[in-house]
């Protein structure tokens, strides 16, 4: 379906569609939370918030940046799901407002009191699940109410993160079950778009193999990946966790082979959303052997697997190419695009190896500064796309 036009308005550019303010505002959020974490790790730093610096540091990026980029998506995928003009304008704005004042509240936690810093920062992903909900719902696009399933378990965690905090001291389950949530997205939204992709890409000129369409394997690796997930969240230790968890890392290792990413190396924006998927296997199996052998394979390994791994490569691939496509300009990879992929990659990389071996400290320093070049270059590649008209707009 094509995109619909947004309504004439007297906003600025990047108020005009959800992904331009939260992808610019996201990856700022992304490289400046890593930037303070390492101070705070080594107690150099301190914030005035309620919680650890380790629960810092996990709640900024899995409940404040992820949330932001999966409201960009979803705020710009729906319009096309419905038919339906995009939220944006006053609407817009007042969802990214309420996003900046749950990180305020959350740093200053401390001053504010937890529990009106629980409910500021909650308050974001509450809200974008009622307004994806009411788009797809006032546009009859039914089948598309479940992709918000995921999007509610995280903000469900989000909640459980925060009595977790405050009641036990540190949070536990929480943690688990928000990156599972967003894994479970991953596997939804990723399973559409990267054979989509794949296929369009492939069928201009290059006959062959294309990926294999959504199937039942795709439903029963969807569902089974689920349960995994949710027996790790509550359950981490338990030998049925990990066979669960390994079993599914092997179909999903499967699917990823089903989709001809092996055909995509000459493309970089389509061959990094094969790489990134492929963290979700690896991360599985991690998981998975952790719950058999924890003194051989560390939890830790499993959680960055998918934290830096999966969910940062993909995002910041499907940030890059969705940039560029809604923004009007040609989907191609410039030089500066392709090095933001490769040091996210190499940040991924690094953050396991750190996990796999915690005494090498320069693993742990590299990997951030990685990430931090990855989300800082984004920023400023696509930045001045995000807040200038669309280019046909313009012309």
């Amino acid at each position: 379906m094509a995109i619909p036009r947004t309504r004439p308005s007297a906003y600025p550019a990047i108020l005009s569609y959800g992904f331009r303010p939260f992808f610019l505002l996201g990856s700022l959020q992304a490289a400046s939370a890593m930037l303070l974490w390492l101070p705070l790790y080594y107690g150099k730093l301190e914030t005035f918030s309620t919680f650890l610096p380790v629960d810092w540091h996990i709640h900024e990026l899995l409940f404040g940046y992820l949330p932001a980029v999966v409201t960009g998506f979803l705020l710009t995928a729906i319009p096309n799901w419905t038919g339906r003009l995009p939220v944006q304008d006053f609407r817009l704005l007042a969802l990214v407002l309420l996003w900046i004042t749950g990180r305020v509240a959350v740093f200053f936690s401390a001053e504010t009191g937890w529990l009106l810093a629980a409910a500021l920062d909650c308050c974001f992903l509450l809200a974008v699940v009622v307004a994806a909900a009411t788009e797809i719902i006032a546009g009859r696009n039914w089948r598309n109410l479940k992709v918000l399933l995921p999007v509610a378990t995280l903000f469900a965690a989000n909640v459980l993160f925060h009595a977790e905090a405050h009641y036990q001291g540190v949070s536990d389950i929480s943690r688990r079950l928000g990156l599972g949530a967003v894994v479970v997205l991953i596997m939804v939204i990723g399973g559409r778009i990267i054979p989509s992709f794949t296929r369009n890409w492939l069928v201009r000129d290059r006959p062959g193999r294309l990926p294999t369409p959504f199937g039942r394997l795709d439903v029963g690796t969807i569902a089974l990946s689920a349960v995994g997930l949710a027996a790790w969240s509550f359950f981490p230790d338990t030998i049925a966790t990990g066979v669960l968890l390994v079993v599914a890392a092997v179909f999903n290792a499967v699917r990823l082979a089903r989709w001809a990413g092996d055909r995509t190396l000459s493309d970089p924006l389509v061959l990094i959303l094969h790489l990134a998927f492929a963290f979700v296997p690896l991360g599985l199996l991690l998981a998975g052997l952790a719950a058999f052998a924890p003194g051989r394979i560390p939890p830790v390994a499993g959680i960055h697997t998918f934290a830096v791994g999966a969910i940062a490569c993909m995002t910041l691939a499907v940030m890059a190419r969705a940039t560029l496509g809604h923004t009007g300009r040609e989907l191609k990879a410039s030089a500066g695009t392709c090095a933001v992929f490769v040091a996210i990659l190499i940040a991924a990389l690094l953050r396991v190896a750190a996990a796999v071996a915690p005494a090498e400290a320069i693993l742990l320093h590299m990997s951030a500064a990685f990430w931090i070049a990855a989300f800082a270059g984004y920023a400023v590649l696509f930045g001045g796309f995000l807040m200038r008209p669309r280019l046909r707009a313009r012309a």
